[in-house]
């Protein structure tokens, strides 16, 4: 049945036809307005985007046996080993007049295999065993497409569903290699459980070494996968993995969607990683990109049928004017099939755990948020130049993943604030678990470059940190790989760069700028991981301050690998600063396994002190103090609390593990006062340094 359909619904259709349409009453939409009486007004937009997701749902339940089906496409397109030793063959090019396999086994005659066309621009080819039953293609054969346009021009391309491509050194574009192991790697390890608390380490691969080289999947799995564990982080967000032909696009100009990145390795390899990752509790997510494509067309997706559309818009629509990349139609029944399968794909073949999601603002939007300062105005998230075909793709992205892998995890990037894109779909939402709190990095990052320390406002710091919607999940970050590319700086770098390259040692005395630069960046971090969402993301290298900036090898830097490694051996050398803030990171996170805060109730603020620049608040039963101040300490500075009983620290900055000043006595204990303080019952008298956040936890309540 999958050959029945062609395109799917259109929204603009959709919108035309609402009159004459019987909407669809969204399950849940009651609960998303009872929540925030404001998207009332726009109660017909989440009924018009929920009517087209369930007509689609129910169109490829019709057409296609299920969305379950729909989206294993990758078990028949591409090219596949059949039980009796032939080979099929199955494309997607409606644009093309015939097609032709051709590679090694048949010594690269362009004509020799022709596929047959079949409905809706669909093409077929089967290809009988050997006599001794064997197939033609053999494990690591080269692979092309032949295309003949409409035109007649005759041209090679890269199947759409190729699973290994390889590029050597001499060579300008991929190679597809026919990847069919007669020993593949098999999963050891059952995958964890969807984590309350979701700590997050943002990787990549191909600069997780010390060496000025790209590193590979072996030694992620084992040199930096113990760190990670030892860091108590239980998730990995894994960037560049879908093979991208430029390295130093970040991964970000995917080239083959089904192809794990051959730069670091085998698909093996890959697999690998992710099982031992399992075993160590970690979930892995991959950094998918389905918000644009490269322009690459050799060993791309671009103009696979020799025309400017099949898998994306054609004319304006399709390219991306400041990525210089093409755009998906996701209003094509194909390239929901491609898309959909693809999720299917990464985490069956390879056993992810879930996905980031990028470039959803880009996705969402007809002006891809190009030239636009979103101000949280509701009219800008409603209306013509929403896409709401790619919000329907979204929708039913999550609706799959969610409804197949309980445990699973999704997460936006979305910088716009759309309302409901991490509610759940039967709301009317996007159904992503988490978004990510981007504003936070971009608050601290001004923060730095813009204001004296005496200058620090206690209440713009807490607004951006808690301005979140309610019941929609956040990632909070305090940097991600964004602050740390060339252009930018991360934090350490903010704080610390006239210094870090001469006073980091232990045997240097420690001079003013480098104090303050491992007090703040302390701080910065707890503050973002405690009060900013429900889950904290760090980029790879930054929890201990990674000394440089990234720099991917290209023409602007005579290809120099100099700048795109992590010198995780400065954290581990007992006699530079880094272990202090590695050993930071690793107790917060672990007081937070612990206690629970990312998965608790948001906070509650009982103090943002501008004058003192002090913030307090309370949540998982454990009490925050920061003070920011760069010079004042206070004795005896009055906390409010909401229960009662002894307190004791459970995590002080200034202890001399994490590069402090060993200014409190860790064996004080803190009594309640029944004296009400701040809109609290009780209150706590505390000594707070200056540059000091401690965290007391209620031991009469543990």
């Amino acid at each position: 049945m999958e050959d029945k359909m062609d395109t799917g619904i259109n929204s603009a259709e959709m919108e035309d036809n609402m009159d004459d349409t019987e909407v669809v009453i969204v399950p849940e939409l009651h609960v998303l307005l009872e929540q925030d009486p404001y998207l009332r007004p726009y109660k017909k937009d989440f009924q018009r985007r929920y009517t087209l997701f369930d007509e689609l749902l129910k169109k490829i339940e019709g057409c296609e046996g299920g969305l379950e089906k729909f989206s294993r496409s990758y078990q028949s397109f591409g090219i596949h080993n059949q039980p009796d030793g032939g080979i099929y063959c199955k494309e997607w090019a409606p644009g093309a007049e015939a097609l032709f396999l051709t590679g090694d086994f048949n010594d690269w005659n362009p004509f020799s295999h022709p596929y047959k066309r079949s409905d809706f621009g669909k093409w077929e080819l089967y290809i009988p065993p050997r006599e001794d039953k064997t197939p033609v293609i053999h494990h690591g054969c080269k692979l092309k497409v032949v295309v003949k346009t409409k035109s007649g021009e005759v041209i090679y391309r890269i199947s759409p569903w190729a699973k290994y491509v390889f590029r050597e050194e001499k060579n300008v574009v991929y190679d597809w290699i026919h990847w069919n192991q007669s020993d593949p790697y098999k999963c050891k390890y059952e995958r964890p459980r969807k984590a309350t608390s979701v700590r997050i380490y943002e990787s990549h691969v191909g600069i997780a070494s010390p060496e000025g080289k790209i590193a590979s999947y072996k030694n992620f799995t084992y040199n930096v996968l113990p760190k990670i564990k030892d860091l108590g982080y239980n998730c990995i967000q894994m960037m560049a993995i879908m093979e991208h032909a430029y390295y130093a696009s970040f991964g970000y100009q995917i080239t083959s969607f089904f192809a794990a990145s051959s730069r670091y390795g085998t698909p093996e390899d890959l697999k690998e990683l992710i099982d031992v990752a399992h075993s160590m509790g970690i979930q892995v997510l991959l950094d998918v990109v389905h918000s644009h494509a490269s322009k690459n067309s050799e060993d791309g997706l671009n103009q696979f049928d020799g025309t400017n559309s099949c898998f994306f818009h054609d004319g304006p629509r399709g390219s991306h004017a400041l990525w210089d990349s093409r755009l998906f139609d996701y209003s094509n029944w194909e390239v929901l099939r491609f898309l959909l399968s693809n999720l299917r794909w990464w985490i069956e073949e390879y056993g992810f755990d879930g996905f980031r999601f990028d470039g959803v603002t880009s996705m969402i939007y007809h002006h891809h948020g190009i030239g636009c300062g979103f101000t949280g105005d509701y009219t800008e998230y409603f209306g013509l130049h929403v896409d709401e075909d790619s919000l329907v793709y979204l929708m039913l992205s999550n609706h799959m993943i969610h409804a197949l892998y309980p445990d699973c995890i999704t997460i936006a990037e979305d910088v716009s604030g759309m309302p409901a894109l991490c509610s759940p779909v039967p709301q009317g939402g996007g159904g992503f678990d988490y978004r990510l709190a981007m504003a936070v990095p971009d608050k601290w990052i001004q923060i730095l470059k813009e204001l004296k320390d005496e200058d620090w406002d206690m209440g713009n710091i807490v607004h951006t940190l808690t301005n979140r919607r309610y019941n929609e999940k956040c990632i909070a970050y305090a940097e991600s790989h964004d602050q740390a590319l060339v252009g930018d700086k991360t934090l350490a770098f903010w704080l610390m760069d006239a210094e870090m390259y001469s006073n980091m040692s232990v045997m240097t005395p420690l001079t003013p700028v480098i104090d303050r630069g491992i007090q703040l960046h302390k701080m910065i971090r707890l503050l973002t991981h405690s009060l900013g969402g429900d889950g904290y993301l760090n980029f790879i290298g930054n929890e201990f301050g990674h000394p440089e900036w990234l720099d991917f090898p290209r023409k602007g830097n005579n290809e120099s690998y100099h700048y795109a490694r992590r010198q995780f051996h400065l954290a581990d050398d007992q006699l530079l600063r880094y272990r202090f803030l590695y050993a930071f990171d690793r107790d917060m996170n672990r007081l937070e396994a612990k206690c629970g805060w990312l998965s608790s109730p948001p906070a509650y603020i009982s103090a943002k002190h501008e004058g003192d620049k002090i913030i307090a608040f309370e949540r998982a039963n454990l009490l925050f103090i920061f003070n920011f101040h760069p010079y004042k300490s206070f004795t005896g500075y009055r906390i409010a609390v909401n229960t009662p009983g002894k307190y004791m620290i459970a995590l002080d900055t200034d202890s001399e593990q994490y590069g402090g000043h060993q200014r409190i006595n860790h064996r004080t204990e803190f009594f309640t006062e029944n004296l009400p303080f701040n809109s609290r019952q009780y209150s706590v008298l505390v000594y707070i340094p200056c540059r000091v956040a401690l965290v007391l936890r209620n031991v009469d309540n543990y």
